[in-house]
């Protein structure tokens, strides 16, 4: 499938993943790209040449792309990892706000005695602990980066995210002019937009004045300062994914189908970093899906489509804290409603890229069911698409196999039964089903009984009926007789309950009878 001219751009799928970014840092979805132009736009006033400023825009962009990979440890200390991440932006890495706000999240998530002994735990070497959060964070978005295609200056521009013009920052305490300007850059640019956002711009220049000499370079919060209204011009109330994608040093660049399938790659890695026990799963699932899509029959521009809404699929899940993810009890009503968010957020965010319409589609719809019983919508039947009936059933395959706080891993026997009891129960779709565990290596059982009792011959039938075929049109492509295909309309209407052709193409759109998949008369 080659992408056409308007497809994908690696700008707008970059800025799709500042989205999610965003989400793990319990920022408003674009926070990144504001800061991005906010940073760019300082670039200029500091006479930064396009090269320089390029790196401004995509370091500043995905800044904190490595920060969910110490979730888990997060979670761990602070309990909802989110939360905290949130709360950091209110202080000064330093001093007694900095500890105070340590001291408050540590433990939020836990009963009295046991959320003391957490803290006397932190606090005994406070400061080596911090330091392996943040060696983990370093190191993941290095490789991020490099996998992004985003290059060495990028990488070390990352690689400072934690340092601090007063050169006590962490992980390698570098200071002053040692730090890349456009890293200065950026660490006053990203912080900025919380205070402009919150506060305005008298409050974004209040802070970077107060911490001017200590977490930022003097020079960058004096070019901010003196043209801080013109810096921040239109940031609050225009289109800030059509600013921010301005900027980009590459924002022409279309994506050929190699370079954006790396791409959706190295995003469901980043996505699978969040918990120990998903690493890998958006790969899993999209080389399950699509390899039960090309047995299905699928045509292969949409086993590709199959393939790529699986490797992204799981993106919302930065928008759902750890404490709730690696919960080994049952779920609250609250906690619950944000789990069920995490495909809306997959697909509102990939929504926003040119050329992946279809798969934010498919992706946002891996939890639905085909009774209606899924989430986020509650979609059904015929609003749920080969594509997505095919990614649910082997996103649950996967996910059985996998190791989860609340349960053990499934074997694939039980996985595979366990699917056959959804399908059998209405929640899957029985020939997705077959088609997901032939692609796992599951000897093939004889085909699943077509709805309501129908025969082979009489889905071929229906699928023609429900296509506008007429008697005559049904007997042609069969080779059979008019009589015979009366014959088989009426038995049609007694088993599905209707009453006419209207009601049977209904019939036929609810249980996905309308194209070759899913099931054919010969399966």
């Amino acid at each position: 499938m080659a992408v056409p001219p308007n497809g994908p751009r690696r700008a707008e799928v970059l800025a799709a993943l500042s989205l999610a970014i965003d989400l793990g840092l319990g920022q408003p979805m674009e926070h990144m790209l504001r800061s991005a132009v906010l940073a760019t736009r300082l670039a200029d006033r500091l006479g930064l040449d396009e090269s320089r400023r390029g790196t401004v825009f995509y370091a500043n962009l995905v800044a904190w792309i490595g920060c969910h990979a110490d979730s888990h440890e997060l979670a761990g200390w602070f309990g909802d990892d989110i939360a905290f991440r949130a709360g950091s932006y209110r202080v000064n890495w330093t001093g007694p706000p900095f500890l105070r706000l340590l001291v408050t999240h540590v433990g939020r998530d836990r009963g009295l005695l046991a959320r003391g002994a957490l803290t006397a735990a932190f606090l005994v070497g406070v400061r080596g602990r911090l330091a392996e959060l943040i060696q983990s964070h370093c190191s993941s978005a290095a490789r991020l980066a490099g996998r992004l295609g985003l290059g060495e200056p990028v990488s070390t521009a990352l690689a400072c995210t934690f340092e601090r013009w007063d050169g006590s920052g962490l992980p390698a305490g570098t200071g002053g002019d040692r730090l890349p300007i456009e890293a200065r850059i950026v660490h006053l640019a990203e912080v900025a937009e919380v205070y402009l956002r919150r506060g305005g711009v008298a409050s974004a220049v209040a802070m970077a004045e107060a911490r001017s000499g200590s977490q930022f370079d003097p020079a960058v919060v004096s070019a901010f300062a003196n043209a801080a209204e013109d810096i921040a011009a239109g940031l609050l109330d225009e289109d800030v994914w059509a600013l921010a994608l301005a900027q980009a040093p590459d924002r022409d660049r279309v994506l050929g189908d190699a370079e954006l399938d790396e791409l959706l790659t190295a995003i469901g890695d980043f996505a699978d970093l969040k918990c120990p026990f998903t690493i890998g799963h958006s790969r899993g699932v999209a080389a399950l899906a699509a390899e039960a899509a090309r047995r299905a029959g699928l045509p292969e521009p949409e086993v590709r489509l199959v393939r790529r809404a699986g490797l992204v699929h799981d993106l919302g899940r930065m928008g759902v804290p750890n404490s709730i993810w690696e919960k080994a009890a049952p779920l609250s009503d609250a906690e619950w409603e944000r789990v069920r968010l995490h495909p809306y957020l997959t697909g509102r965010i990939l929504r926003r890229v040119r050329g992946l319409e279809e798969v934010a589609t498919v992706a946002a719809a891996h939890h639905e069911r085909l009774d209606g019983s899924g989430y986020p919508l509650g979609a059904a039947g015929a609003a749920l698409a080969p594509h997505a009936r095919l990614l649910a059933a082997a996103d649950v395959y996967h996910a059985l196999g996998e190791p989860r706080p609340h349960r053990p891993a499934r074997d694939a026997v039980d996985a595979a039964e366990i699917l056959r009891q959804q399908a059998r129960a209405g929640r899957l779709d029985a020939h997705a089903v077959d088609a997901v565990l032939s692609a796992a290596g599951h000897a093939a059982r004889r085909r699943t009984p077509f709805p309501a009792g129908l025969t082979g011959r009489e889905v071929e039938v229906l699928r023609l009926l429900a296509g506008g075929g007429s008697n005559r049109d049904i007997a042609r492509s069969l080779s059979i007789s008019e009589k015979t295909v009366r014959n088989h309309v009426e038995h049609i209407y007694a088993k599905a309950g209707v009453s006419n052709r209207t009601g049977a193409g209904l019939f036929a759109l609810e249980h996905g009878l309308t194209t070759a998949f899913p099931g054919t008369a010969g399966r």
